[in-house]
């Protein structure tokens, strides 16, 4: 099976709650972020608007990366989300997925 290994952030909205996360499949991760699978944090939150992501060629890569963004400042992941995405656009829909509804979720749902 080929492996992408990514580390992604969503947001609820522009400057709202920010998930970091790690994947080895980002479509297959964003779609259950989005239909609500993944439960916990983001659906309680509403955390789905894909802001940022970077690609890495091992996990490993992958991993540090995550553990490094999670112990930055919020200020300090606003700015590197503003860096390459300064209006807090949905990433995802670049990607393929329908654009989420008003409350965050994707239409549909």
């Amino acid at each position: 099976m080929e492996r992408d290994p990514c580390v992604y952030i969503l947001a609820s909205g522009r400057h709202g709650t920010l998930y970091i996360g790690v994947t080895s499949d980002l479509m297959q991760r964003l779609y259950q972020h989005r239909a609500g699978m993944t439960g916990g944090f983001t659906a309680r939150y509403k955390v789905h608007r894909l802001v940022r992501y970077e690609m890495f060629g091992d996990m490993e890569g992958a991993i540090l990366r995550e553990k490094q963004l999670k112990r930055w400042h919020r200020q300090w992941k606003i700015n590197l989300i503003e860096s390459e995405n300064p209006h807090w656009a949905d990433l995802a829909v670049g990607l393929g997925f329908d654009p989420l509804a008003a409350g965050g979720r994707r239409n549909g749902s």
